[in-house]
């Protein structure tokens, strides 16, 4: 498995899942909590703070990222240089990371599949992504990754041939992953803007493929 840093895999069998009954996860509750007590002390406005996880929810979503999938999949120079530093690439396109960041873009092809996990935590790639998905930052995903992951893909309905190897790639609080996923046939000719829309969240973090011309939403 890649990745600057080895986790230590026992964390993976902590369970995280609510009670039955209950509307709330167990983090959603921490988080709650959390912004409840930040907001009486005065530290956080809670207008602020949902206008925070709006831009993420709505205005980043995966729409960065399947930006610059896009002018990889029509720019071969714009993907070598992704390729080589995806930081210094996404930056002329206007996407600063945060401080401390480091992004590495890692590509698809038939002969390798490349997926993202982060073991320890859930470190992920917000600026390009948004949100991270509930199952990305639950153990299951995070300790089965590793250990099966051609089961996992399995699991999303990803299948793959036996003789595609599937690379895993352990992202840290420092450097975070965006994978670039194939551009699918039949898309000869078509501007950016419709590329983008074929681009998926999981086709980014290597458990999906990007949608086929034609394909439902």
């Amino acid at each position: 498995m890649s990745g600057d840093h080895d986790h230590d895999h026992s964390h993976g069998d902590q369970q995280h899942d609510h009670e039955h009954g209950s509307e709330l996860s167990e983090m959603q509750i921490r988080v709650r909590a959390l912004e409840s007590i930040l907001t009486e002390k005065g530290y956080v406005e809670p207008a602020a703070l949902d206008a925070i996880i709006e831009t993420y929810e709505t205005k980043i979503g995966p729409h960065n990222g399947a930006q610059v999938v896009a002018r990889a999949w029509t720019d071969p120079a714009f993907r070598q240089a992704l390729l080589k530093d995806a930081t210094e690439a996404v930056s002329t396109l206007g996407h600063v990371s945060r401080v401390g960041d480091h992004l590495v873009a890692i590509e698809n092809t038939p002969q390798r599949h490349n997926m993202v996990v982060c073991t320890l935590c859930s470190c992920y790639p917000w600026e390009m992504l948004g949100l991270p998905p509930i199952w990305y930052k639950a153990s299951p995903y995070r300790s089965r990754a590793v250990k099966d992951p051609r089961g996992v893909l399995a699991d999303f309905g990803v299948s793959l041939p036996k003789d595609t190897e599937i690379r895993v790639w352990d992202s840290t609080a420092e450097t975070r992953f965006l994978v670039l996923p194939m551009r699918p046939a039949g898309t000869e000719g078509w501007s950016e803007a419709q590329l983008a829309e074929l681009v998926t969240r999981d086709s980014m973090i290597g458990t999906g493929f990007a949608k086929t011309p034609g394909a439902p939403s």
